[in-house]
């Protein structure tokens, strides 16, 4: 009998991840949390994954659990952990993806590079902090933020009030220096629960209005030190934090020529989407292979360079399908991929993907292929 995946979670990764499976002959089943999602076509369930008993009859029938998303409970994991259900990347990982605050102090364990940071409580605090790095910072929510949600900078501690108001008594904010970077990175690496771990080239991402724009891969002029800097950071952490399935690290790299750890995503994430198509092995597949415990397939390029660029909106007028057409025709060598999603302006609906010897034609062709998708 094939190996049954269950995956959490019904949006584009797991939409993503139906393919590889089919061509490593796995059963792939998803639990979403509604009807028509992107991932509908392996949706054996529909219904609320922080609900227990909910999740507890989706198990039943597979061998492994992973996630479209980390939002899952802790206690709903833990719950699953007990029951005797293989759960990767488990809770004892996914709470530093879950928990801003958790990572940070867990990384400064590990001596991962990070911005300079605190736990800020109140506005007292929070000013203190403004005040030993130059009357600027990076505030965030512990939880629950992505895509530049639940993320601002702050010039004095009233810029957070509204957020100071809506947090409980036993809680806090994170805030961050706000760091001096000439561009921001990304390092994915996989590792299997039995320890095997490869890693994927550090790619440059570009980032606009806080939401994963274009990437570029390998990132344009990264030296060796740059290269082995990134690999071993994202090796340190799937470690220290004994993760499993994909891990994708974002980074800064500053103008000081350091790299610091700004982020971090235990599943495929948007700076692994040019491996779809530009490496040996791509990050969806290479997920499945690490959460079911099998050999990790070849993470190398095919390519001198390939780029992703977001389809970000859609098209305000017309459907996907009626532009398909000419972008295909204009640009047979870029790859498309959408998600089954409604247009709305910023977001992510899909994204194209070109690879080839020359940075600026690869980078030409996966914006030129977007641009008929506005």
């Amino acid at each position: 009998m094939a190996l049954r995946i269950g995956v959490i979670g019904g949006g584009q990764l797991a939409r993503m991840m139906i393919a590889p499976a089919v061509e490593l002959g796995l059963d792939i089943r998803v639990l979403a949390e509604s009807e028509g999602m992107s991932a509908q076509l392996a949706a054996t369930a529909v219904g609320d994954y922080r609900d227990l008993e909910t999740v507890r009859a989706f198990v039943t029938d597979v061998d492994v659990v992973t996630f479209d998303h980390e939002h899952v409970p802790q206690d709903v994991l833990r719950a699953l952990v007990a029951d005797g259900v293989a759960v990767h990347p488990g809770p004892d990982a996914l709470r530093y993806a879950q928990d801003k605050l958790a990572m940070r102090a867990r990384l400064a364990e590990l001596g991962i590079p990070q911005p300079d940071w605190a736990r800020v409580a109140n506005a007292d605090e929070l000013q203190a902090f403004l005040d030993d790095h130059g009357g600027r910072a990076v505030v965030k929510t512990p939880r629950g933020g992505y895509d530049g949600k639940g993320v601002r900078l702050v010039r004095t501690s009233a810029d957070a009030a509204d957020w100071f108001e809506q947090t409980a008594a036993d809680d806090a904010l994170l805030v961050e220096e706000l760091v001096s970077f000439r561009r921001e990175l990304a390092q994915q690496v996989a590792r299997r629960p039995s320890g095997q771990i490869v890693a994927y080239p550090v790619v440059e991402t570009v980032q606009r209005d806080g939401v994963c724009a274009e990437v570029f891969a390998p990132a344009p002029g990264a030296g060796d030190r740059l290269v082995q800097v990134a690999e071993g950071i994202g090796r340190q952490i799937a470690e220290g934090l004994g993760v499993t399935g994909m891990l994708a690290v974002e980074l800064f790299e500053t103008d000081d020529e350091r790299v610091l750890v700004n982020e971090l995503a235990m599943r495929p994430h948007n700076s692994g989407h040019w491996s779809q198509d530009g490496a040996v092995t791509g990050q969806f597949e290479q997920h499945l292979r690490a959460v079911a415990d099998l050999p990790l397939g070849d993470p190398s390029p095919r390519a001198a360079w390939a780029a992703m660029v977001n389809i970000l909106g859609g098209p305000a007028d017309g459907s996907f399908e009626s532009r398909f057409d000419a972008a295909m025709s204009e640009h047979p060598d870029a790859k498309i991929h959408t998600y089954g999603k409604q247009a709305r302006p910023g977001r992510k609906v899909g994204h194209v993907n070109a690879a080839g010897d020359d940075l600026d034609d690869v980078v030409y062709t996966a914006r030129a292929a977007v641009d008929h998708f506005r």
